[in-house]
């Protein structure tokens, strides 16, 4: 297997990997822009776009974008993200030259119908009254919200009724002409593949493109904070956090460790001391997320009612532990686990493809998986019993929960000595 990378004369790249025991191909774009790229009175303009470019171009209706992709086995979808979209399918190799015209399409020539939008407004609308019925994605909501406070990196991916209902076909035309630029987008393909053929069907298409680097986003800056709500629901959800480490700083492989060690399994601490051995919760995991300025590190559970009073002290107790004492058996098993994700991965086209594109859009160009182990066996158990201790004690702290959360401690009420700060407590 190899890559192979052209860039257009607009700025947009073409990778591709080619996988020749393979008989299929995933491919598709990705956009460095994603709903931290929306003004405030854009707010779910990013997510609305990716729903309509498959309503309709000035070449297929609806239905003939399904229908074609569909005739020949393939599937086709898209995914909104706070920094990038991805509009993506799958299909044989012989089918690779449709599949990158029908994505061409409906990023070039959409026609943004006004009936049409007003359908897929009302999708949108039974998607975020669906969200609200879902505690875990309530309380990620909500996180977020606190985490950054009114910038788009605090907002939600969906936006609002409010924000949705009053957008129109120019709108979206607006924010797609500011943000879908050459230098900004990636065609990805890895599989049955032919990395010159489709370099020259992009040179007859996506070089179109505008060849200027969009506006950036705004800079976001974490604040931390507390947002406990109180709901008939019959399990609590709650995430606490901190401030996390952006892609390109010393600390982001390490964070991606600690988050591993914490709460990345069955046999990480979390899960072995708040689930196994006192069993305050049937779920606990920790996450780390990287962006482009910024991160957040959280610690995710769900539990009953009875168990919340505990349930956060024994959480931050661990968290202090492990800026005291991780040990090496640890690292190496978290480094294990990196080890396979990476390995599982080259075995799926769909993943190569958007690893390597969301690689060219991060850092400019693709990182072998022998680098990425290299950069993860550098660091050492001090390394990261370092991170944690200044993780947990030296930011303000994050804590939303969502349920039957009457009896659950607060921030400003466990006692412990982590530095940590109480909501909308002064730096």
């Amino acid at each position: 297997m190899s890559v192979s990378v052209t860039k257009l004369d607009n700025g947009l790249n073409v990778v591709t990997e080619s996988m020749p025991h393979l008989e299929s191909a995933a491919m598709g774009v990705w956009v460095k822009a994603g709903s931290r790229d929306e003004n405030q009175n854009q707010h779910g303009i990013a997510h609305l776009l990716e729903h309509m470019a498959f309503k309709g171009t000035a070449n297929r209706t609806a239905r003939q974008i399904a229908e074609q992709i569909e005739n020949v086995g393939g599937d086709v979808n898209a995914a909104t993200s706070v920094e990038t979209t991805a509009y993506y399918a799958r299909v044989l190799g012989e089918d690779v030259p449709l599949a990158a015209d029908i994505l061409y399409d409906i990023l070039a020539n959409s026609t943004f119908d006004d009936e049409e939008l007003v359908r897929e407004k009302h999708v949108i609308l039974q998607e975020i009254g669906a969200s609200q019925d879902m505690p875990d994605d309530l309380v990620m909501d909500m996180f977020q919200k606190s985490a950054f406070g009114d910038q788009a990196l605090g907002r939600s991916i969906l936006g609002t009724p409010k924000t949705v209902e009053q957008f129109e076909p120019d709108d979206i035309k607006t924010y797609l002409d500011s943000h879908y630029h050459g230098p900004n987008m990636v065609l990805a393909a890895a599989g049955s593949v032919d990395h010159d053929a489709l370099v020259r069907q992009a040179e007859e298409t996506f070089a179109n493109f505008q060849s200027e680097l969009p506006e950036p986003a705004k800079t976001a800056e974490y604040v931390g904070g507390e947002e406990i709500i109180e709901r008939d629901f019959m399990e609590a959800q709650m995430i606490l956090g901190f401030e996390g480490r952006a892609y390109h700083v010393r600390d982001f492989y390490a964070s991606q460790l600690l988050a591993s060690i914490l709460g990345g399994g069955m046999s990480s601490r979390l899960f072995q001391e708040v689930r196994e051995k006192r069993g305050l919760c049937y779920s606990v995991y920790a996450f780390h997320w990287g962006f482009s300025d910024t991160g957040v590190f959280g610690i995710h559970a769900a539990t009953g009612a009875d168990d919340l009073q505990e349930l956060l002290p024994v959480i931050l107790d661990e968290l202090k532990r492990a800026g005291d004492n991780i040990t090496q058996e640890e690292l190496d098993r978290a480094r294990a686990q990196v080890r396979a994700g990476l390995m599982m991965s080259m075995e799926s086209p769909t993943a190569r493809a958007g690893q390597i594109a969301r690689q060219l859009l991060l850092f400019g160009r693709e990182i072998p998986n022998e680098e990425l182990m290299e950069r993860l066996n550098a660091l050492s158990t001090e390394r990261i019993r370092d991170l944690a201790g200044r993780m947990f004690s030296e930011n303000a702290a994050t804590l939303t929960a969502i349920g039957p959360v009457k009896n659950m401690a607060r921030l400003s009420e466990t006692g412990l000595n982590l530095g940590l700060k109480p909501a909308n407590a002064a730096e």
